[in-house]
């Protein structure tokens, strides 16, 4: 299933086995196919509703695991409610409290949530403070919580979870090309001519990304295609379709069909690949660049002139927690939702090949922070932690 949800359960996964780790991954009966050779994946979930929760306490029995990880974002769950109410489905009814367990019966697992994004889930019309209240639920209900970037973490703290972690992820690719990967004949393929600048895009398109704004600023830069590496609109969210089509929408009407190009959905060194083919890339999210998107950690990972937006209410006062972005080191930072502030970002760097330079490897020096390896073993040391404790 395409998504960042998906590569980051893999690439956790690997690294676990790995270390010796025995990992089995519960998913959507959309990702039958899926085969791995030490991990053991289980498609076999049609619907992620009431029913589910007893699909997943049927397989705790089964394996008797340690830790059940919950890899939550909203729309992987069809925004239903029913994953939120997991660790409270697998307490002991209030009549059990104080028994021994029955013989046989190993105890049931220690339940720790991954929030690869805070948003809410979809219950009914206007449910309002109801549906953050159901994240809540969540957070508060588990053994232990990972939030994946200071903002969710802020939060997440807020709220008073226990056992909070802040655990960042990693890119979702590797960054070796395809052999005997050749820059010009790579662009040469794509259609660029030599005078011509390459932008890039990676990732699906959705509200929260700034797709139109995207377009709107490649209006603005003359000479210059937009290449859009990756699937369009995921496996996840719905909505994402619609979005699609209203960016579609405005790159005919802004006449630019024969400046963007899309790659679609392709294997993991051709990301690399046209990553390496472009110039700068773009990710001009609405609400900021953050570092639960695995996309803007590819980025950074290529070692790419980056540019993209900050948060709307960027509090500098809030310390950080883990290495920032910084404008002119490691990417160029500009207002969300500003074509115009972009488009200049684009052609300062497209006039100095030395603050590319720059940029490019405070990017890859960034990323050595978030490396799969070091992810991994905190992973492992909160799960002995928990386990033991619990």
């Amino acid at each position: 299933m395409q998504g960042g949800v998906g590569d980051c359960t893999k690439e956790t996964a690997q690294a676990l086995v790995a270390l010796g780790i025995d990992v089995h991954v519960l998913t959507s009966t959309n990702a039958q196919g899926a085969r791995s050779s030490s991990i053991d994946v289980r498609p076999t979930v049609s619907d992620w509703g009431w029913s589910s929760l007893r699909t997943i306490r049927k397989l705790c029995r089964e394996l008797e695991p340690d830790i059940v990880h919950i890899q939550y974002q909203t729309g992987a769950y069809g925004m239903h409610p029913a994953i939120n109410f997991l660790p409270r489905y697998f307490r002991p009814r209030p009549g059990d409290v104080g028994r021994a367990p029955r013989r046989g019966v190993k105890p049931m697992p220690c339940i720790i949530t991954t929030f690869h994004d805070l948003r809410v889930p979809y219950l009914f019309p206007k449910a309002g403070p109801v549906r953050e209240w159901v994240v809540r639920w969540l957070a508060e209900s588990c053994h232990a919580v990972i939030a994946t970037n200071d903002d969710d973490h802020s939060k997440l703290e807020s709220w008073l979870v226990r056992h909070l972690n802040l655990i960042p992820i990693g890119s979702n690719i590797a960054t070796t090309p395809p052999a005997d990967y050749d820059r010009t004949a790579w662009r040469a393929r794509l259609g660029v001519a030599e005078h011509e600048t390459l932008l890039c895009y990676f990732g699906f398109l959705n509200e929260s990304k700034g797709g139109e704004t995207l377009i709107r600023t490649l209006a603005q830069i003359p000479n210059a295609k937009l290449l859009m590496i990756g699937g369009q609109t995921g496996a996840s969210d719905p909505t994402n379709v619609a979005y699609l089509a209203k960016v579609n929408a405005l790159i005919d009407e802004l006449g630019l069909s024969h400046r963007v190009v899309w790659t679609g959905h392709v294997a993991q060194q051709d990301v690399t690949g046209n990553f390496y083919a472009s110039d700068i890339c773009v990710m001009p999210y609405r609400d900021g660049a953050s570092y639960r998107r695995g996309t803007l950690m590819a980025a950074l990972a290529h070692g790419m002139p980056l540019v993209s937006t900050l948060p709307p209410s960027a509090d500098t006062r809030q310390p950080s927690l883990l290495p920032q972005l910084r404008d002119s080191e490691n990417c160029l930072l500009v207002p969300p939702d500003n074509p115009p502030a972009i488009a200049n970002a684009v052609q300062r760097l497209i006039a100095s090949p030395d603050l590319r330079a720059t940029i490019g490897a405070g990017a890859r020096e960034l990323a050595q922070h978030f490396t799969w390896d070091k992810i991994v073993q905190q992973h492992l040391a909160l799960y002995r932690q928990i386990a033991r404790n619990e």
